[in-house]
């Protein structure tokens, strides 16, 4: 009986072409990757759909590192971070990642967390209590929006971007603590949040500001310091969260602070506390990787990901242009997520077959990741691209469009 109810609920899903699939690589993480399908045998792919904007989770200085780093502190940490597995690895990971947020977040320093989900729970939970009020832009990732869930404090969530209705509510809250809460860079439409009004208004209302930076941080701003320092933005009020498993090629992620509010959370996150820490080795590596996501190297590499982007995005709109019967979409995005918004599920599901057929890996985003009717392609770049690969994607997703 709970099987049949199950079985019905899957045959529900399939009915609205919102079935989900893996795959599994057999290859490092790259834009061509060997990719066994949920049916018929591996094959090669060039890949659009990882996270890895600056190329660096297959680099052979981060392999090294974290040989260098299991040779050094072994593999498992044997304990959470306030029992015996907050080793000197994770204090020197800590201490770096606090040095790359001060000019933005005075005195910062950082607590790492297993990943970025984890760090958000973290810090929601342990910030926001019964006397707290919380704003969320409606489109902050899921991790967020589960956060704000599981604290005690009432959360109102205003459309995304429209700081207008953000302003009311701030103006006729009562809450003694009050915190705004948004994506940096908004994980399926590529768009940056207005930082710089939001911490105007934090300000002006004695608010944090809860920013979620995981597309940002190491893509953007002057060393790839995130999307404060893109905007050169610096305040105390900002509590920060950053992903290490996206543009820094490896895993984990950390939250930046005021001192007091780092000690706080290491007495009051749960998702911190009661966990096994990260393995020291894998901070050994980040480390090293973010040796090159700020020196000359990672200038090179965010450079070049700037110029693919530019291009697909020319030659998007320049497809779009040509089939308007088609009602596509390309939203303003200057980062590397470039979602291609098609419409129905049916119709996303449709292109992403055409482009798996001639060797193309795009995934088809489909609600409840995306509100009902934008279903997309999300198409993410990475610095290991190529010009020859953005021309094969944009000339296959034309040849899929005169067919529809």
């Amino acid at each position: 009986m709970l099987l049949d109810h199950l079985s019905q609920r899957l045959r529900e899903r399939d009915a609205a072409a919102l079935r989900r699939h893996r795959r599994t690589v057999q290859t490092p993480c790259a834009p061509r990757q060997r990719v066994q399908g949920p049916r018929g045998p591996a094959r090669e792919m060039l890949a659009f759909c990882s996270n890895d904007y600056l190329g660096l989770a297959a680099h052979p200085q981060l392999a090294e590192a974290l040989a260098e780093g299991a040779h050094c502190f072994g593999v498992g940490s044997g304990a959470s971070h306030l029992i015996s597995g907050h080793s000197q690895a994770h204090a020197a990971l800590e201490r770096m990642l606090g040095d790359w947020l001060a000019p933005c977040i005075p005195q910062a320093r950082a607590l790492t967390f297993c990943t970025g989900y984890m760090a958000n729970l973290a810090l929601l939970t342990s910030l926001a209590d019964a006397d707290a009020a919380i704003y969320a832009d409606k489109l902050n990732h899921a991790s967020l929006i589960d956060a704000a869930l599981l604290a005690r404090a009432p959360m109102q969530r205003y459309a995304h971007g429209r700081l207008d209705v953000l302003v009311r509510w701030l103006e006729d809250s009562a809450a003694p603590i009050k915190l705004i809460v948004t994506d940096a860079v908004f994980s399926m439409d590529g768009d940056l949040a207005d930082l710089p009004a939001l911490l105007a208004l934090a300000e002006r209302h004695d608010a944090w500001l809860v920013v979620d930076d995981a597309h940002g941080f190491g893509v953007l701003g002057e060393g790839g310091r995130g999307t404060l320092a893109h905007f050169g933005l610096c305040s105390e009020r900002f509590v920060y969260m950053g992903t290490l498993g996206k543009a820094i090629g490896a895993a984990g992620a950390f939250v930046a602070a005021h001192p007091v509010v780092i000690d706080w959370l290491v007495q009051s996150a749960r998702t911190y506390v009661y966990t096994t820490a990260t393995p020291p080795a894998l901070a050994h590596a980040v480390r090293a990787s973010l040796g090159l996501v700020g020196g000359p190297q990672g200038d090179r590499r965010r450079r070049r990901l700037g110029r693919l982007v530019r291009q697909l995005r020319c030659r998007l709109g320049a497809l779009i242009d040509a089939h308007p019967r088609l009602g596509w979409r390309l939203p303003a995005s200057a980062t590397a997520i470039q979602p291609l918004i098609v419409g129905s599920n049916e119709t996303a599901l449709q292109l992403a077959a055409a482009l798996e057929a001639e060797g193309l890996w795009v995934p088809a985003i489909r609600p409840p990741t995306v509100p009902a009717g934008a279903a997309r392609l999300r198409i993410t770049l990475s610095a290991e691209h190529t010009p020859q690969d953005v021309r094969r994607l944009v000339d296959a997703l034309a040849r899929a469009a005169r067919r529809l």
